[in-house]
């Protein structure tokens, strides 16, 4: 069956193959615009009735249990029992909010609930049970849910959790509709970023397999240039032998261009081209020797969330209905009205639990595809993506190259210069076309990259600048955006300045803050490490190190952490132990926080250890966790956590400790072994003596 399209019904099932007229997808991408929370808004997000109350949760929940902390707040500025408020998640018939990004959901939302839940206790106390609550806002020191004590600074259980580990139904992948079907849309072996389409293949023998109900050729906007083949079962285990009878030819346009993506961000050759296009501080470093000249690189890594993405998709009565686990269920919204020419309130998109999302859900993928096969077969249809789609389909963390330079003199820095050439983060391949980020690459730089290239230290002159580069492979938002390898490279070019200096890691650094909470962190972090250096050589030729490493996220919240780790002869490494110290203001809930920042600390050790995900000719070739690996439990060491809290209003927590985790690991490395890690992940070669 070739690609010249036609609508027939056949024994094995429907084949719907619409050719001419199929839909013309808009080229200039939606662009996200939601409003920044209120507590007018937030009044929409609680509800009473019946002594019971229904907080509808503004954030998508996607493992940081927002669910539970946001909770906490409405039964402290309500005064309710825990089990009188229910948690229900939000659809977009709700007031729109902004994506679930940034560590944002206590430091943005706590205040707008506190006063909207205090306005609704107040029309309670005065007997009204029925009606609009009119919102009286009040200081900060009136809200009983932002002052410590009773609940919060408590550790309740969490919500939802039993649900969790029992198997209730909780993710898009377990929402089930009357007749629903189930469907996959394949896409070539290429690079998203090269043209491709099905050209021929067996419907005889798809239809031969059991199960199989359709192919649908238009299958809604395509990712990047790769356009695709639906097919629709009636049983998901379906799908695999559909796809493999069908033995699709694939139609390629070509190699692309930067194919060699390392090559493609190599910062020493973009400077030896002239200076980069995007400064975030240039005073003018004066000219001679560099004491430290580090070149670091860090590859493509993949988010790895255990629940593949996946979305169901419902046509009825001129709406079209889609359950998705979205980190930003407004612009999935606007994005499908865009595509298939429908009113944005004849679409609703409920949000479901994500299974891990870590900035990989914010674009609108996989919920196309199912509303288009929906569409095609008129009945409810399910997509989940397979771990090779997730691979081969999402956005990635951009790779970086960095080049890092100091100059020391007495032991002060008197002169830094930080270059990096990476990929997209916010202006992601994913959404804006060549043409328009062109554009911005020009005139407006990309903040994602530059997240956290401004060391948190007094650096004396400084230039930092940067220059971003188009990709065979889409790149985006990344735990923490550029903030966990740009720390990297400023924590290694630290520690090898410190050694210049013959001055103690921990010393050097302090001697160069004038940041209280950041030193507050470090001179904790020391002193329940108990600080000092360890290395050497111990049984069997194991050498040992220790590391430490310090930072700043966002500006806001401030963290620090020590390594302890042992490499053998033939080099392998193992993290034995690390101490993380968090400073993320007012805590809501202890074990949550601590949970986030042992998170982080295991994706700094992914980012050291195994963060690598494989490219041929330009496109991923990964297609299970065996060939982009994430850490296991036996290279999770036991770490230590510890909060300080101080008087500043709550900040951010999901993803500061990104910023000291992979610092701490790769400097004792460097200080077990002798050798400075510049190429990310290590490898065991790189460490043999």
């Amino acid at each position: 069956m070739n690609r010249r399209g036609f609508l027939k019904a056949a024994a094995g099932g429907l084949v719907v193959l619409i050719g001419a007229g199929v839909g013309v997808y808009s080229q200039v991408p939606v662009i996200p615009n939601r409003p920044e929370p209120d507590p007018e808004t937030a009044l929409g997000w609680i509800s009473y009735a019946d002594g019971r109350y229904r907080l509808t949760l503004p954030r998508a929940e996607m493992g940081q249990n927002i669910a539970t902390g946001l909770k906490q707040i409405a039964c402290a500025e309500l005064g309710a029992d825990w089990d009188t408020v229910e948690v229900g998640f939000h659809d977009t018939t709700a007031p729109a909010v902004k994506a679930t990004v940034g560590s944002e959901s206590i430091m943005l939302f706590a205040e707008p609930l506190a006063q909207a839940c205090a306005s609704l206790r107040d029309a309670i106390d005065q007997g009204r049970d029925l009606g609009e609550v009119t919102l009286v806002t009040r200081p900060v020191s009136e809200l009983r849910s932002l002052q410590k004590g009773g609940l919060i600074g408590a550790s309740p259980g969490i919500e939802q959790g039993m649900g969790i580990v029992t198997g209730q139904p909780l993710y898009a992948a377990d929402v089930t509709r009357p007749d629903m079907l189930y469907g996959r849309v394949l896409h070539a072996p290429a690079s998203v970023e090269v043209g491709s389409r099905p050209l021929r293949w067996n419907t005889a023998a798809a239809q031969a397999v059991p199960g199989f109900v359709a192919l649908v050729e238009d299958t809604g906007p395509s990712i990047g240039q790769s356009e695709g083949l639906g097919i629709v079962a009636t049983r998901p285990g379906a799908l695999d032998a559909i796809a493999q009878a069908l033995a699709v030819e694939w139609q390629i346009d070509g190699d692309h261009a930067r194919a060699d993506v390392m090559s493609a961000i190599d910062v020493d050759t973009h400077l030896a081209g002239g200076a980069l296009r995007h400064t975030v501080r240039d005073d003018d470093p004066a000219p001679g020797r560099w004491d430290v000249d580090l070149r670091i690189d860090v590859p493509l890594a993949a988010h790895g969330p255990i629940e593949p993405r996946a979305a169901v998709a419902e046509w009825a009565d001129g709406t079209l209905r889609v359950w998705a686990g979205t980190q930003d269920a407004f612009y999935v919204r606007d994005v499908l009205s865009s595509a298939f020419g429908l009113d944005p309130d004849a679409v609703v998109v409920q949000t479901a639990r994500n299974g891990g999302a870590f900035g990989g859900r914010v674009i609108c993928t996989v919920e196309a595809e199912a509303a288009a096969l929906a569409r095609a077969v008129g009945t409810p249809v399910k997509i989940q993506w397979t771990r090779a789609q997730e691979f081969a389909l999402g956005y990635h963390r951009p790779p970086a190259s960095h080049r890092v330079k100091a100059r020391i003199v007495d032991g002060k820095l008197t002169d830094w210069n930080h270059a990096q050439v990476s990929s997209h983060i916010f202006f992601t391949s994913g959404v804006v076309p060549q043409w328009m980020q062109r554009a911005t690459d020009r005139f407006a730089g990309d903040d994602g990259v530059a997240r956290g290239m401004a060391a948190p230290y007094q650096v004396g002159r400084a230039k930092v600048s940067y220059d971003v580069v188009r990709l065979p492979v889409h790149t985006a938002s990344w735990r923490g955006l550029g903030a966990g390898p740009n720390a990297l490279a400023i924590e290694s070019a630290m520690d090898e300045a410190g050694l210049a200096a013959g001055v103690d890691p921990l010393d050097f650094r302090l001697a160069h803050i004038d940041d209280p909470l950041l030193a507050g962190v470090l001179n904790r972090v020391a002193e329940l490490s108990s600080w000092g250096a360890v290395s050497g050589e111990g049984q069997n030729g194991v050498r040992q190190g220790r590391g430490i490493a310090a930072g700043v996220y966002k500006k806001t919240s401030y963290a620090a952490a020590v390594a302890d780790v042992s490499v053998d002869r033939r080099g392998n490494v193992q993290v034995d132990r690390m101490w993380c110290v968090h400073d993320c203001g007012l805590v809501m809930n202890p074990d949550q926080v601590r949970a986030q920042c042992e998170g982080n600390l295991v994706w700094g050790l992914g980012m050291i250890l195994t963060d690598d995900l494989p490219l041929a000719d330009g496109h991923v070739v990964a297609e299970t966790f065996g060939d982009a690996p994430i850490p296991s439990s036996t290279q999770v060491p036991p770490m230590v956590i510890d909060l300080l809290e101080s008087d500043r209003p709550p900040q951010g927590a999901g993803e500061t400790a990104i910023v000291a985790g992979p610092g701490a690991i790769a400097n004792a490395v460097r200080a077990a072994t002798g050798i400075r890690p510049q190429r990310f992940p290590i490898t065991r070669a790189s460490l043999v003596l």
